[in-house]
Protein backbone atom coordinates (compact mmCIF):
# COMPACT_ATOMS: atom_id res chain seq x y z
CA UNK A 1 0.00 0.00 0.00
CA UNK A 2 1.52 3.40 -0.91
CA UNK A 3 -0.55 6.75 0.17
CA UNK A 4 0.24 9.84 -1.45
CA UNK A 5 0.45 12.54 0.93
CA UNK A 6 0.19 15.57 -1.12
CA UNK A 7 -1.60 16.50 -4.90
CA UNK A 8 -4.07 18.75 -6.01
CA UNK A 9 -6.67 16.65 -7.62
CA UNK A 10 -9.19 19.44 -7.90
CA UNK A 11 -7.02 21.04 -10.39
CA UNK A 12 -8.57 21.01 -14.00
CA UNK A 13 -5.94 18.63 -15.11
CA UNK A 14 -6.30 15.93 -12.89
CA UNK A 15 -10.13 16.67 -12.11
CA UNK A 16 -11.14 16.67 -15.88
CA UNK A 17 -10.08 12.75 -15.47
CA UNK A 18 -11.17 12.59 -11.70
CA UNK A 19 -12.26 8.61 -12.33
CA UNK A 20 -9.38 7.51 -14.64
CA UNK A 21 -6.56 8.71 -12.15
CA UNK A 22 -7.72 7.50 -9.35
CA UNK A 23 -8.32 3.87 -11.60
CA UNK A 24 -4.65 4.34 -12.36
CA UNK A 25 -3.59 5.47 -8.80
CA UNK A 26 -5.28 2.03 -7.44
CA UNK A 27 -3.55 -0.28 -10.28
CA UNK A 28 -0.24 1.49 -9.73
CA UNK A 29 -0.74 0.10 -5.69
CA UNK A 30 -1.59 3.63 -4.33
CA UNK A 31 -4.73 3.37 -2.10
CA UNK A 32 -5.26 6.45 -0.70
CA UNK A 33 -4.93 10.11 -1.46
CA UNK A 34 -4.70 13.63 0.24
CA UNK A 35 -6.03 16.56 -1.94
CA UNK A 36 -4.29 19.90 -0.27
CA UNK A 37 -5.82 23.16 -0.13
CA UNK A 38 -4.23 26.24 -1.59
CA UNK A 39 -6.73 28.72 -1.07
CA UNK A 40 -10.29 29.46 0.90
CA UNK A 41 -11.97 30.16 -2.45
CA UNK A 42 -11.37 27.16 -3.89
CA UNK A 43 -11.64 24.89 -0.19
CA UNK A 44 -15.25 23.76 -1.64
CA UNK A 45 -13.80 22.40 -4.75
CA UNK A 46 -11.25 20.57 -2.94
CA UNK A 47 -13.85 19.18 -0.23
CA UNK A 48 -15.80 17.64 -3.22
CA UNK A 49 -12.88 15.88 -4.80
CA UNK A 50 -12.06 13.97 -1.37
CA UNK A 51 -15.86 13.64 -1.01
CA UNK A 52 -16.73 12.08 -3.81
CA UNK A 53 -13.57 9.61 -3.54
CA UNK A 54 -13.47 7.25 -0.24
CA UNK A 55 -9.99 7.06 -0.48
CA UNK A 56 -9.23 10.80 -0.58
CA UNK A 57 -8.88 12.91 2.21
CA UNK A 58 -8.00 16.98 1.98
CA UNK A 59 -6.53 19.84 3.91
CA UNK A 60 -7.37 23.52 4.26
CA UNK A 61 -5.03 25.99 3.56
CA UNK A 62 -3.56 29.43 1.81
CA UNK A 63 -0.48 28.80 -0.20
CA UNK A 64 1.79 31.51 0.77
CA UNK A 65 1.45 32.35 -3.44
CA UNK A 66 -2.11 33.60 -2.15
CA UNK A 67 -1.23 35.24 1.03
CA UNK A 68 -2.12 38.75 -0.13
CA UNK A 69 -5.32 37.76 -1.84
CA UNK A 70 -6.52 35.86 1.40
CA UNK A 71 -4.61 37.47 4.44
CA UNK A 72 -6.11 35.41 7.46
CA UNK A 73 -6.24 37.74 10.69
CA UNK A 74 -6.28 34.52 13.05
CA UNK A 75 -6.65 30.90 12.55
CA UNK A 76 -10.45 30.70 13.11
CA UNK A 77 -11.64 29.99 9.26
CA UNK A 78 -9.33 27.38 9.13
CA UNK A 79 -10.85 25.69 12.03
CA UNK A 80 -13.89 25.78 11.25
CA UNK A 81 -13.46 23.81 8.45
CA UNK A 82 -12.08 21.43 10.03
CA UNK A 83 -15.07 20.03 11.35
CA UNK A 84 -15.85 17.77 8.27
CA UNK A 85 -14.60 14.28 8.59
CA UNK A 86 -12.72 14.62 5.12
CA UNK A 87 -10.47 17.25 6.58
CA UNK A 88 -7.24 15.81 7.83
CA UNK A 89 -4.74 18.30 7.80
CA UNK A 90 -3.56 22.42 7.40
CA UNK A 91 -2.34 24.45 4.87
CA UNK A 92 -0.45 24.02 2.53
CA UNK A 93 0.79 27.32 4.11
CA UNK A 94 4.31 28.63 4.86
CA UNK A 95 7.16 30.79 2.94
CA UNK A 96 7.90 30.88 -0.81
CA UNK A 97 10.78 33.38 -1.13
CA UNK A 98 12.15 32.43 -4.60
CA UNK A 99 8.26 33.87 -6.46
CA UNK A 100 7.56 36.11 -4.08
CA UNK A 101 3.90 36.37 -5.10
CA UNK A 102 2.71 37.37 -2.27
CA UNK A 103 4.43 40.32 0.23
CA UNK A 104 6.72 38.81 2.89
CA UNK A 105 4.84 39.93 6.06
CA UNK A 106 1.50 39.08 4.74
CA UNK A 107 2.93 35.05 4.14
CA UNK A 108 4.90 35.18 7.82
CA UNK A 109 1.32 36.54 8.72
CA UNK A 110 -0.79 33.90 7.37
CA UNK A 111 2.27 30.85 8.15
CA UNK A 112 1.21 32.09 11.79
CA UNK A 113 -2.31 31.31 11.86
CA UNK A 114 -1.87 27.86 10.10
CA UNK A 115 0.34 26.90 12.70
CA UNK A 116 -1.87 28.20 15.33
CA UNK A 117 -5.13 26.27 13.69
CA UNK A 118 -2.86 23.57 13.43
CA UNK A 119 -1.94 23.76 17.51
CA UNK A 120 -5.39 23.95 18.53
CA UNK A 121 -7.19 21.48 15.91
CA UNK A 122 -4.30 19.07 16.37
CA UNK A 123 -4.49 18.48 13.25
CA UNK A 124 -0.84 18.49 11.02
CA UNK A 125 0.58 21.39 9.30
CA UNK A 126 1.99 21.04 5.91
CA UNK A 127 4.29 23.48 5.43
CA UNK A 128 5.66 24.90 1.97
CA UNK A 129 8.98 26.51 1.90
CA UNK A 130 11.35 27.93 -0.69
CA UNK A 131 14.34 30.03 -0.45
CA UNK A 132 13.07 31.06 3.03
CA UNK A 133 14.87 28.77 5.35
CA UNK A 134 16.14 30.90 7.76
CA UNK A 135 12.67 32.38 8.03
CA UNK A 136 10.92 29.32 8.43
CA UNK A 137 13.97 27.80 10.95
CA UNK A 138 12.77 30.87 13.13
CA UNK A 139 9.27 30.69 12.70
CA UNK A 140 9.15 26.65 13.75
CA UNK A 141 11.34 27.64 16.59
CA UNK A 142 9.27 30.15 17.54
CA UNK A 143 6.07 28.43 17.60
CA UNK A 144 7.16 25.17 18.95
CA UNK A 145 8.42 26.98 22.21
CA UNK A 146 4.96 28.46 22.43
CA UNK A 147 3.27 24.91 22.34
CA UNK A 148 3.55 21.97 20.07
CA UNK A 149 2.10 21.20 17.16
CA UNK A 150 3.06 18.42 14.52
CA UNK A 151 3.33 18.72 10.70
CA UNK A 152 5.83 17.79 7.36
CA UNK A 153 8.05 19.66 5.29
CA UNK A 154 6.25 18.77 2.19
CA UNK A 155 8.04 18.42 -1.43
CA UNK A 156 11.37 19.02 0.22
CA UNK A 157 13.99 20.23 -1.60
CA UNK A 158 16.02 22.26 1.34
CA UNK A 159 19.27 22.16 2.97
CA UNK A 160 20.28 19.23 5.41
CA UNK A 161 20.15 22.06 7.91
CA UNK A 162 16.50 22.73 7.24
CA UNK A 163 15.92 18.99 7.68
CA UNK A 164 17.93 18.60 10.85
CA UNK A 165 15.60 21.46 12.11
CA UNK A 166 12.41 20.61 11.24
CA UNK A 167 13.40 16.75 12.55
CA UNK A 168 14.39 18.36 16.11
CA UNK A 169 11.33 19.39 15.82
CA UNK A 170 9.22 16.28 15.48
CA UNK A 171 7.99 17.17 11.52
CA UNK A 172 8.31 14.49 8.89
CA UNK A 173 9.82 15.05 5.49
CA UNK A 174 8.20 14.43 2.18
CA UNK A 175 10.20 12.77 -0.80
CA UNK A 176 8.47 13.89 -4.08
CA UNK A 177 9.46 13.27 -7.79
CA UNK A 178 12.55 15.74 -7.51
CA UNK A 179 14.52 13.20 -5.85
CA UNK A 180 14.48 10.99 -9.30
CA UNK A 181 16.16 14.21 -10.92
CA UNK A 182 20.06 13.42 -12.44
CA UNK A 183 21.05 17.08 -10.64
CA UNK A 184 19.38 16.07 -7.07
CA UNK A 185 22.53 14.31 -5.82
CA UNK A 186 21.99 16.41 -2.41
CA UNK A 187 18.81 16.26 -1.95
CA UNK A 188 19.28 12.33 -2.27
CA UNK A 189 21.82 12.98 0.57
CA UNK A 190 19.88 13.99 2.46
CA UNK A 191 17.09 11.93 2.05
CA UNK A 192 19.46 8.99 2.66
CA UNK A 193 19.73 10.32 6.35
CA UNK A 194 16.36 11.27 7.32
CA UNK A 195 15.27 8.25 10.29
CA UNK A 196 12.77 6.27 8.60
CA UNK A 197 9.90 6.68 11.07
CA UNK A 198 9.84 10.30 9.40
CA UNK A 199 9.70 9.85 6.45
CA UNK A 200 6.46 10.23 3.75
CA UNK A 201 6.33 10.45 -0.18
CA UNK A 202 3.79 12.89 -2.34
CA UNK A 203 3.68 13.77 -5.63
CA UNK A 204 2.41 16.92 -5.39
CA UNK A 205 0.06 16.43 -8.81
CA UNK A 206 0.39 17.80 -11.35
CA UNK A 207 3.21 19.13 -10.90
CA UNK A 208 7.00 17.53 -10.92
CA UNK A 209 6.19 14.03 -12.31
CA UNK A 210 9.34 11.71 -11.53
CA UNK A 211 11.27 10.20 -13.87
CA UNK A 212 10.54 8.15 -16.30
CA UNK A 213 7.48 11.31 -16.56
CA UNK A 214 9.80 14.06 -15.90
CA UNK A 215 8.08 16.86 -18.28
CA UNK A 216 4.76 15.66 -18.62
CA UNK A 217 1.32 16.09 -15.99
CA UNK A 218 2.14 14.42 -12.92
CA UNK A 219 -0.37 12.22 -10.66
CA UNK A 220 -0.68 9.79 -7.84
CA UNK A 221 0.23 7.00 -9.71
CA UNK A 222 3.63 7.81 -10.18
CA UNK A 223 4.61 8.62 -6.25
CA UNK A 224 5.34 4.52 -6.78
CA UNK A 225 8.45 5.29 -9.10
CA UNK A 226 9.19 7.92 -5.66
CA UNK A 227 8.73 5.59 -3.42
CA UNK A 228 11.25 2.82 -5.96
CA UNK A 229 13.61 5.99 -6.08
CA UNK A 230 13.02 6.26 -2.11
CA UNK A 231 13.83 2.30 -1.68
CA UNK A 232 16.94 2.15 -4.03
CA UNK A 233 18.50 5.10 -2.03
CA UNK A 234 18.06 3.55 1.16
CA UNK A 235 18.85 0.02 0.41
CA UNK A 236 15.51 -1.65 0.89
CA UNK A 237 13.17 -3.26 -0.81
CA UNK A 238 9.79 -1.43 -2.34
CA UNK A 239 7.44 -3.01 -0.22
CA UNK A 240 9.57 -1.70 3.00
CA UNK A 241 8.89 1.76 1.70
CA UNK A 242 5.70 1.28 0.71
CA UNK A 243 4.85 0.22 4.51
CA UNK A 244 7.18 2.60 6.01
CA UNK A 245 5.74 5.40 4.47
CA UNK A 246 2.21 4.66 5.14
CA UNK A 247 2.92 3.85 8.60
CA UNK A 248 4.53 7.14 8.86
CA UNK A 249 0.94 8.62 7.04
CA UNK A 250 -1.35 7.07 9.30
CA UNK A 251 0.38 8.28 12.29
CA UNK A 252 0.87 11.93 11.51
CA UNK A 253 -2.34 12.14 9.75
CA UNK A 254 -4.60 10.87 12.93
CA UNK A 255 -7.72 11.86 11.30
CA UNK A 256 -7.48 10.10 8.33
CA UNK A 257 -8.81 6.21 8.60
CA UNK A 258 -7.73 3.36 6.42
Amino acid sequence: MLVDSHCHLEYDSLSADACGVMARARAAGVDYCVTIGTKLATFPKTLTVAERFANVWCSVGVHPHHAGEEPLKDAAPLIEKTRHPKVVGIGEAGLDYFYNHSPRAEQIAVFHAHIDAARQTGLPLVIHTRDAEDDTIAILNEEMARGAFTGVLHCFTGTERLARAGLEQGLYVSASGIITFKKSEALRAVFGSVPTDRLLVETDAPYLAPVPYRGKPNEPAYVAHTAAALAALRGVGVDEIANITSTNFFRLFTKARA
